[in-house]
């Protein structure tokens, strides 16, 4: 592969990160902190700020920690010590403690904190590292490789070249396509309307820091943003109603939703689409896809970014270790197929069961199933320690040593 006199180095012996969001920062701060150069370009002017993912399962705090972004995050954010499911039609309150977790994990606790301030914070480590730049405004266009390195051609026409690619530009990821990948699954046939709202009339609800509210109508996931009042509400709706109305399509949930009388402030919203879907590889060549490029799930159990983090700590380790020569690029491989098979078999079902369970209990005998489940596992010590280990599963072990990373730390029966 022959290079015009313009191509551009962005990483002697490292690695080109494309896509500035959470799981494409992360990365590149899990590298750089092993000592690897880095390039993230990102086509956003700053970080994205309309709402997303807010929340991160105690499984995926270590790595946080390890990174040293646990403690800001803390301290901006707020930890939660479980949820509560509320059955509008039997008005019960189900709440699942994370008490069974204490003792045998580091962090027996959910996280709670904006996507955007999470990258913020990441973004202030990497401006610190000497060996990482961050080109914000900067669109992949084009994409060609050999053995020796990866070239992207930007939207204004120049070439940056590394070793390595890391792809994590989202579900919609232009390298995944340039890359020849397939992204398999389905997309629902109902999109995501995600609101930041205050009012005081959350507090009568009888809401913990994080809720799934159980109904055929008014199933939605509500959650506190903010130490401040802030809200998320979330719920689905159908994908063939147009952009226009959705403000009105809002007021009528939020009206329906909360007591008689509330009054309620809409600070943001965002309307997104929701995909069970993943690429047919995470490797083409030197190119590597991490985070919603490689695997997309609806985000009714938060699993979404957490799949990507945990990626992102698998990758760093391996690809820093590649770089080095300390191991071969097969771990790559070992990497991709991982990763995929946590999706398919653990983060992808999950989430469609409580996408079901959530917003479409409309059918009374299943219905009645369900909620004797929940019974069962909210009164029951040992049975609520495993619902909250099965989210561990998620994790896969290092492709380098062979080990999982949270050894030690994140240990449940």
């Amino acid at each position: 592969m022959t290079h015009s006199i313009n191509t551009r180095l962005a990483t002697e012996g490292g690695v080109l990160v494309v896509g500035g969001g959470p799981v494409g920062l992360v990365t590149a701060l899990g590298l750089a902190r092993r000592g690897i150069p880095v390039t993230v370009v990102e086509r956003e002017s700053d970080v994205y700020r309309a709402p997303r993912a807010m929340g991160y399962h105690w499984s995926a705090l270590y790595g946080l920690d390890d990174l040293g972004l646990l403690e800001p995050m803390l301290e901006r954010g707020f930890a939660a010590d479980g949820f509560k499911f509320l059955i509008r039609s039997t008005k019960e309150t189900l709440s699942f403690s994370t008490c069974p977790l204490v003792g045998h994990v580091a962090h027996p606790f959910s996280l709670t904190l904006g996507q955007d301030q999470f990258a913020d914070i990441v973004v202030d480590h990497l401006r610190a590292m000497p060996h990482v730049e961050i080109r914000w405004r900067t669109e992949a266009a084009a994409l060609d490789q050999d053995g020796d390195q990866v070239v992207v051609t930007t939207g204004s026409g120049e070439r940056i070249a590394a070793p390595w690619l890391v792809a994590a530009d989202g579900a919609s990821s232009r390298i995944r396509g340039l890359a020849g990948l397939d992204f398999q699954g389905l997309t629902w046939p109902h999109n995501f309307i995600a609101t930041n709202v205050r009012s005081d009339s959350f507090a009568p609800l009888g809401l913990a820091d994080n809720n799934y509210v159980i109904d055929p109508e008014y199933g939605s996931v509500v959650a506190r943003i903010t130490k401040d009042g802030l809200w998320r509400v979330t719920w689905a709706e159908d994908a063939t109603l147009p952009d226009e109305g959705v403000l009105e399509r809002i007021h009528d949930f939020l009206v329906g939703f909360l007591p008689d009388g509330a009054e309620y402030e809409l600070t943001d919203y965002s309307r997104y689409r929701m995909h069970q879907r993943a690429a047919s590889s995470m490797r083409v060549g030197r190119v590597l896809l991490a985070g919603d490029a490689a695997h997309a799930t609806n985000p009714t159990s938060g699993f979404g970014l957490v799949g990507g983090l945990h990626d992102s700590y698998i990758l760093a380790e391996a690809l820093a270790a590649v770089s080095r020569g300390e191991v071969g690029d097969s771990v790559l491989d070992t990497y991709g197929h991982d990763r995929l098979t946590a999706f398919w078999t653990v983060s992808s079902p999950m989430s469609t069961e409580s996408k079901r369970l959530v917003f479409h209990s409309d059918d009374p005998d299943r219905l009645e199933i369900d909620l004797q489940m929940l019974r069962r596992v909210a009164r029951d010590p040992a049975l609520l320690a495993g619902f909250w280990s099965g989210g561990s599963r998620i994790e896969s072990p290092s492709v380098v040593t062979g080990e999982y990373l949270s050894r030690g730390r994140n240990e449940i029966a």
